[in-house]
């Protein structure tokens, strides 16, 4: 199984305008999100995108792990403010966005204030993930590493290999601000895919 990891940030009129614009810059707006546990199965192999490519149709549940962050503006909301994903190019002295792997640098003109991260464990077997949020990219990365360390001593399983990705966003003041990084199992499949279980008042 491939499990696509991602990362977005969004700016809106509202909280939730905003956090579907990050989820639409990581490419998994349009799926409805069914957040599990953070175990990696063994057969699953993980790569980092810039953007989830197309899971399926929109509308099909998608089986993610999710780490979200979101901030209020500093001031007032503009009124005609649009939900916009903020992308790479975007970035100004007060407006900018930071997607990048552990290795990466986060924006040298201010401090991040914003900051979604995921990080995983991975062997021959079985792997775990870990979602981690804050203001500084160096504390949730520490926080992944402190966390995929537990979860690795509460199982006996072999996680050589780490790796964390982070979205690194400012906080506004006209307008909300969500980071997201999201880590998308296998397809999408029909929402309503699963068998309905009910009661059947006929004969009863």
């Amino acid at each position: 199984m491939e499990i696509v990891v991602a990362a977005g940030v969004g700016r809106g009129p509202t909280e939730l305008s905003a956090l579907d614009a990050a989820l639409a810059g990581a490419g998994v707006a349009n799926y409805n999100l069914v957040t599990v546990s953070s175990v990696v199965p063994a057969d699953g192999q993980v790569r980092v995108a810039d953007r989830v490519p197309d899971r399926g149709p929109a509308g099909h549940a998608l089986t993610v792990v999710l780490a979200e962050a979101t901030a209020a503006p500093t001031e007032a909301v503009d009124p005609d403010a649009t939900a916009t994903p903020v992308t790479p190019a975007d970035q100004t002295a007060t407006d900018t966005v930071d997607q990048t792997t552990a290795a990466g640098a986060t924006p040298a003109d201010t401090e991040p204030e914003l900051v979604a991260g995921l990080g995983w464990a991975t062997g021959p077997g079985p792997g775990l993930f870990y979602e981690a949020t804050g203001t500084d990219p160096e504390t949730v990365r520490e926080q992944i590493r402190r966390g995929l360390a537990a979860g690795g001593d509460l199982r006996e399983w072999s996680l050589p290999d780490r790796e964390t990705h982070l979205a690194v966003g400012r906080r506004r003041p006209d307008a909300h601000v969500a980071a997201v990084t999201v880590a998308a199992y296998g397809t999408a499949t029909p929402a309503d895919g699963r068998k309905p279980t009910h009661l059947d008042t006929d004969t009863v």
